[in-house]
């Protein structure tokens, strides 16, 4: 149902291709492979930062349901191998527990060294993951020996594995080093440590008042509920509600709503539903652990008869027999007396009879009639949940209804960044600057409030993503670029330019192919690099699978080239974000503009040097493009890290004698950077620029060399 119910709201509320993403991403949930589809999706460069899903909350249910169908199947193996004389109860529970034990240590050991290596993998992959369910199968088979524990030492376990589940809370920091190996084995012990208490002590565990007061038990039954629902809420409520200090609240009380419905209206009657096979659960009498004197002998030669045992059971209970209070008995029939002549043996019984009654050498007896809720469980289940999921349906609805009109009246608030006040949008560019329409196509996008019809559209630019990008090889981990294939315009053109750098730099190609063919056979460009790579001395850390396997060979590569080659000018580009180098030290903005003018000193072109900052990091469109939303949600500001990037590359270079040019006359209007220009997105994504606009401001590019005397006017 959650899956359905997610799948719809995502087509009504978000952008085409997130609409899909999430269509795929139930399909996978379905198919409990979820977890190795965030895990494909983490590390793949052009995906790792797309809008988060709202169904990502399914992976760790995908890992569960993947170790309960291979754990049963390893431990049925290991049992086949045992010979038979071997199958004790004992035995087997020793093996269970050998392999349980060899599980934590290999899956925790791999987990150590992925984390390490590729953590995005790790977080999510089963092999990484499987010592945390494991480990509940070691304790599961060590249960005769914890029962052995003295019950005092039980109960301070329990408050231990309490207290370190709560310093899990407070100090763990899933995305930061070190999770899910070793941090993730905090948690897991204390959760043991709990377990174990009740194993060793009261299996209720009364004294752990935290966990087991009457609240904490609701809410422990309705968790599973609770998960399904708390994510994709959070994610629809990102999409959907402006923000407000009301917001938490509401997401709160929506996930509280939505939780008990699906607990009220779901879950609770399929669990018991009786053309499941379900039984209805039944409330024991509390006094049937009081032990019951068995009934006197009779006297010698009468025979066995019907006797009654002193209880408080009403009329028609038989003694060994079970009683629940909420069950209406038919009273059983009385067993007429034996015949003298039949004091030898037993009477064989007319009806089901007692086995508890035989135990004790009495006659059997007949069985009360089958309690009402087994002989009629339809109408019983009814009875119990009938009103129960009409209640909550309508809860629900009235919720929905309530949200739906809160949404309408606020739907007409203003923009979520308010854009500066700005001169008018069609005032002349300098009279110098031949691309005079961008600073007003820039402008006037900054200030609407409704989608303009655009060409290619947002949903089609996303969707394309970096497959667009004719450059696209030159810069793939996977294949070694051809630097024929990845050079556009003349071969005997007199300037010949290099653009080399990360993904940005490729997102720029689509320009410099631009430039190279417009010029008349006066420009030849070639462009290459590797996405995820910045051309920096120090290698920094990128989780995009074989990004850093490939990164120093293709430096080595692109520098033995621009040195056979000896272009005109070498155009740079890379990621204005902040970094940390693979031996795990902070990079400041500082730290990454050094190490870039580093690099390109090794290269031999002293003052034919360019550096092109990238756009400034934009909103994630996944996340902020909708049907429900306006120009503005998709507006971002200038971001700190970038002035201080730009301004220490532009000071760099300067005293260096190199170049820089400055991205914010073609990607912002005062400091407020939107999503598309006249007619065309700007960006596919938070960072990369679309090939049609790439293509766009290709004049400005080449103006901006031009006018520092970079290339020749043409």
């Amino acid at each position: 149902m959650t899956l359905g119910a997610v799948v719809g709201a995502a087509f009504a509320l978000f952008n085409t291709v997130r609409a899909d993403q999430t269509l795929w991403d139930a399909t996978s949930a379905a198919l409990l492979v979820s977890n190795w589809r965030f895990a494909a999706q983490g590390t793949d460069y052009f995906h790792a930062a797309d809008a988060v899903s709202p169904l990502q909350n399914f992976w760790s249910l995908s890992v569960e349901e993947q170790f309960y169908l291979a754990w049963p199947g390893l431990l049925v193996v290991l049992v086949l191998l045992m010979p038979v004389a071997a199958r004790g109860r004992g035995a087997m529970r020793i093996v269970v527990g050998i392999a349980a034990g060899a599980v934590v240590a290999a899956s925790f050991v791999w987990a150590l060294a992925q984390t390490e290596a590729q953590p995005t993998l790790a977080y999510f992959s089963t092999l990484t993951r499987a010592w945390e369910l494991a480990a509940g199968a070691l304790l599961a088979a060590a249960v005769p020996l914890l029962a052995r524990i003295p019950r005092p030492v039980g109960i301070v376990l329990g408050w231990v594995g309490l207290a370190g589940a709560v310093v899990s809370v407070l100090i763990i920091e899933p995305t930061a080093a070190g999770f899910p190996a070793p941090w993730a084995a905090l948690p897991v012990i204390a959760t043991s440590l709990v377990l174990a208490g009740g194993a060793a002590g009261d299996p209720r565990q009364r004294h752990l008042f935290p966990l087991t007061n009457p609240v904490s038990v609701f809410v422990g039954d309705m968790s599973y509920s609770l998960y399904l629902w708390h994510f994709p809420v959070i994610v629809f409520a990102a999409a959907l509600l402006p923000e407000s200090d009301q917001m938490i609240w509401i997401v709160l009380a929506a996930i509280a709503v939505l939780s008990l419905g699906s607990y009220f209206v779901v879950e609770q009657p399929l669990r018991y539903a009786p053309w499941l096979g379900a039984r209805m659960p039944r409330v024991p009498d509390r006094s049937i652990s009081e032990p019951v004197a068995p009934p006197a002998a009779p006297p010698v030669g009468t025979g066995p008869a019907v006797r009654a045992a002193t209880s408080t059971r009403p009329a028609g209970w038989t003694p060994g027999t079970r009683y629940f209070p909420d069950s209406r008995r038919a009273t059983p029939p009385a067993v007429p007396p034996v015949p003298p002549a039949a004091s030898t043996g037993p009477a064989a019984p007319t009806g089901p009879w007692s086995p508890s009654a035989a135990h004790d050498g009495a006659a059997p007896v007949a069985v009360e009639a089958a309690p009402e809720h087994e002989a009629e469980p339809g109408r019983v289940w009814r009875e119990r949940f009938g009103a129960q999921i009409f209640l909550a349906t309508a809860g629900l609805l009235a919720v929905a209804l309530a949200t739906a009109t809160w949404v309408h009246s606020t739907s007409g608030a203003g923009p979520l960044i308010q854009p500066p006040a700005i001169a008018d949008p069609s005032a002349p560019a300098p009279a110098a600057d031949p691309t005079a329409q961008l600073p007003a196509e820039l402008a006037a996008a900054v200030t609407a409030t409704s989608w303009p019809e655009l060409r290619p559209s947002l949903d089609e630019v996303m969707a394309q993503s970096s497959g667009a990008n004719p450059a696209h090889d030159c810069f793939s981990p996977t294949v070694m670029p051809d630097p024929a294939a990845c050079t556009w315009g003349s071969a005997d053109a007199p300037t010949h330019l290099y653009l080399v750098g990360d993904s940005t730099a490729m997102a720029y190609a689509p320009a410099f192919r631009a430039m190279a063919e417009n010029s008349g056979g006066q420009i030849s460009a070639t462009t290459m690099g590797l996405y995820g790579c910045r051309f920096t001395d120090v290698l920094v850390q990128n989780d995009g699978d074989g990004i850093m396997a490939a990164c120093p060979q293709r430096k080595e590569f692109v520098r033995a080239l621009i040195a056979a080659d000896q272009p005109s000018l070498l155009v740079v580009s890379n990621a204005f974000t902040l970094g940390r180098s693979t031996e795990g030290t902070d990079l400041s903005a500082q730290d990454l503009v050094t190490a870039a003018q580093a690099e390109t000193a090794t290269y031999g072109m002293p003052g034919r040097v360019v550096y092109l900052a990238p756009p400034p990091q934009g909103v994630n469109l996944g996340a902020c493009y909708s049907q429900v939303s306006s120009p503005a949600a998709c507006a971002a500001a200038v971001d700190d890290t970038w002035i201080a990037m730009w301004e220490a590359t532009a000071a760099a270079a300067a005293a260096s004698g190199d170049h820089a040019i400055d991205a914010l006359p073609f990607s912002c209007w005062e400091g407020i950077c939107p999503a598309f220009a006249g007619t065309l997105p700007t960006k596919y994504d938070q960072t990369h620029l679309t090939v049609p606009y790439a293509e766009h401001i290709a004049p400005y590019l080449t103006w901006a060399l031009q006018s520092q005397g970079l290339i020749a006017n043409g």
